[in-house]
């Protein structure tokens, strides 16, 4: 018998692997003080409560499509720290601070892929950003949402992060549900591309339930991970390919939906991507429209806006020639539309 050799079956299509620090290492590194730690921890827990409806405020995750420029993040969360302060009493604000950007085919992954922007891939050092940019963030006082897309990067970013999404191209994914099901923070699902709810509903079923699967430790070893189950995880509606479903039908019928499983029937719906039909001038025409219905329906606890210093986006050419403060990602919103709808929505609140 002729014997195969091993290059022959093995990583055939591999260029290279290169080996990640362990998590427990840059924890060690980049360590979160004990306020940022119990804010984290508090912020989370009121999360939680406005989704079941014991915290009568209205949730607002806002900020950049995608965390490319660290100083301009930056800038925005100061400008959004002083803006939440204001109106905390109805409203707890939490910057968007998304590092992972899944893509229909490809371009950008994001800033943990390719922090430099330049196809360079420095993911050791992406990750290290990260991990300080979101500690920064949380040192401002602000709750940090992002989406998670690879199975590690929990490990690596979790303790720092109040509230996390599952994306609508991985919503049905049955590592990313796993996964959500021992996250500590609570877990969006948004439905998915083609505007099916049913998949983002079963995602929430699946990881509000136990499971097992393969892993890391935080020693970055392959382990095998038991988990309890995320009972704060719930709905995002996003829209899709058959339209936009933030109007009051289809919030009423997806709440109908969630009641059927038997889960609780308050939902978040983001004003971006397919509500808004990815013209972000739209987002405030969403925005008021979902404000009106809060009035009549308690159900919609929470409200996702894209927004940025600057509107509008732009094409990821040479690092050095990017207009400051705008997205590289989706369209935004600027910050001076921002702030007047977080304050008409506080006003509206009254009461």
């Amino acid at each position: 018998m002729v014997q195969t050799e091993k290059s022959a079956l093995h990583n055939v299509r591999v260029e290279s692997i290169e080996r990640l620090a362990p998590p427990s290492e840059y924890w060690k590194r980049y360590p979160a003080s004990d306020a940022v730690n119990e804010q984290v921890v508090s912020h989370r827990r009121q999360v939680e409560d406005i989704l079941s409806g014991r915290d009568s405020r209205m949730l607002i995750i806002v900020g950049p499509c995608s965390i490319h420029d660290a100083e301009a993040g930056l800038d925005y969360a100061r400008r959004l720290a002083g803006l939440a302060r204001d109106v905390q009493d109805r409203i707890l604000v939490a910057m968007r601070v998304y590092f992972e950007k899944p893509r229909t085919t490809v371009g950008w992954k994001g800033f943990i892929n390719d922090p430099n922007l330049n196809g360079t891939y420095d993911v050791q050092g992406g990750m290290a950003r990260a991990r300080q940019f979101l500690i920064e963030v949380c040192e401002q006082g602000l709750p940090t949402a992002t989406e998670f897309l690879e199975s590690f990067t929990p490990q690596y970013l979790g303790d720092l992060v109040t509230w996390g999404a599952i994306g609508a191209r991985t919503t049905e994914s049955q590592p990313h549900r796993l996964m959500a099901s021992g996250l500590s923070m609570p877990i969006g699902f948004k439905n998915g591309t083609g505007g099916t709810i049913q998949i983002a509903v079963d995602g929430i079923v699946a990881a509000m339930s136990k499971h097992v699967f393969l892993g890391i430790d935080d020693d970055g070893a392959a382990s095998v991970v038991s988990t309890r189950g995320n009972p704060a995880a719930h709905l995002i509606l996003r829209g899709g390919k058959t339209g936009p479903n933030y109007d009051a039908d289809s919030v009423a019928s997806a709440q109908r939906l969630l009641e059927e499983r038997g889960l609780t029937p308050n939902l978040i719906v983001d004003c971006s991507h397919a509500n808004s039909n990815k013209d972000h001038d739209m987002q405030p025409v969403v925005f008021e429209d979902l404000m009106r219905q809060r009035e009549d329906n308690p159900g919609i606890v929470g409200i996702m806006l894209e927004s940025n210093i600057n509107q509008g986006s732009q094409a990821l050419g040479s690092p050095s020639q990017l207009e400051y403060g705008v997205s590289i990602t989706d369209a935004c919103i600027d910050w001076d539309k921002t702030d007047k709808l977080l304050r008409s929505a506080y006003d509206r609140l009254e009461g």
